[in-house]
């Protein structure tokens, strides 16, 4: 078991989301940066998509009842063991009693601390992940709050098995600083409506993130957008990374909890490669975006499942796995 002491700004169980129920109008959810929440699993020794928990802005603090193994992977968050630094983006071994605490971000946005075995909430509707707008998953549907106890699973390995070369935290992080986060994006479904001015603007500005964000969306500031001419929209589909602009003029860039489906007209879609820049963005951080083409999101995506197939696979050499 692990006692919350202190649940930090907004931190939630979250794992690989919830897949199959889009059509009832759940979003997949899941962690926002998929990168950071894959390779924290990786590093304690976790196989398959076990849930973790996502801090943002400042992290909790807690107190562990059991031995096991922990990493904190994503933003540049301070993190203590018992007052002395923990490094990021390596795995550590905590004991009964130790307490770790972690800070306010310094740079990035979101932090993954994985836990061997897991965060061992019931599932709900096939994944743990916490969806706070209508209380499914995570612990009772809500961010953690002090006095809560998060159970752990079985771990499939307890132990650091030898002195390990971890040289995640220069490649891996490479992502997360910055004030400007430059994303790719195919052309959405409507793009071709708005005017040709909006069309230069969309890709030639930056656009702020505003104070206005969260897992559902990001409301970003800068020049204007507008429709060649008005009309009435139906409601169309909307993913994870779709860039809709609404009557304001204003875009949002829908984020992993968003609705399923909106009735702006959508910009743009953010190549699913450069989801995790976008999910380390913070308020004041500016988006620059970037056209290409669908191949080439495409294609960006496999290579970077490799690249990250290949992290995996160096991880788990190291723990003496296969």
């Amino acid at each position: 078991m692990i006692d919350v002491m202190d649940g930090g700004f907004f931190t939630t169980v979250q794992d690989g989301g919830r897949s199959g129920y889009r059509h009832a109008g759940v979003p997949v959810g899941g962690a926002m940066d998929a990168w950071a929440y894959r390779l924290a699993n990786a590093l304690v020794g976790n196989e398959g998509d076990e849930a973790v928990l996502e801090a943002t802005m400042a992290g909790p603090t807690l107190r562990f009842h059991v031995e096991t193994v922990i990493a904190v992977c994503g933003g540049d968050f301070p993190c203590t063991l018992n007052g002395r630094p923990l490094p990021l983006w390596k795995p550590a071994i905590v004991r009964p009693g130790d307490v770790l605490k972690i800070g306010v971000c310094r740079a990035g946005w979101r932090a993954y601390i994985a836990v061997a075995g897991g965060i061992a909430v019931p599932p709900v509707m096939g994944s743990r992940s916490t969806y706070v707008p209508a209380r499914l998953g995570g612990l009772s549907g809500r961010p953690l709050q002090p006095g809560d106890v998060l159970p752990t699973g079985a771990a499939c390995r307890h132990r650091v098995a030898k002195p390990l070369r971890w040289g995640l935290a220069r490649s891996a992080s490479r992502y997360i600083g910055g004030k400007t986060k430059t994303v790719r994006a195919v052309p959405g479904p409507e793009y071709g409506e708005f005017t040709p001015e909006s069309r230069r603007q969309f890709f030639a500005a930056r656009y702020e993130v505003t104070p206005q964000s969260d897992r559902i969306g990001y409301r970003l500031f800068g020049p204007a957008l507008a429709l060649g001419r008005e009309r009435e929209m139906v409601s169309e589909a909307v993913v994870f990374g779709t860039v809709q602009v609404p009557a304001s003029g204003q875009p949002i860039v829908l984020m992993a909890d968003s609705q399923t489906t909106g009735g702006y007209p959508r910009i743009a879609q953010v190549a699913a490669a450069d989801l995790p820049v976008l999910a380390q963005a913070r308020p004041g951080d500016c988006v620059q975006f970037q056209p290409i083409a669908p191949e080439e999101a495409a294609r960006l995506y496999i290579e970077q499942q490799q690249r990250l197939g290949r992290w995996v696979a160096t991880i788990r050499r190291q723990w003496g796995g296969e």
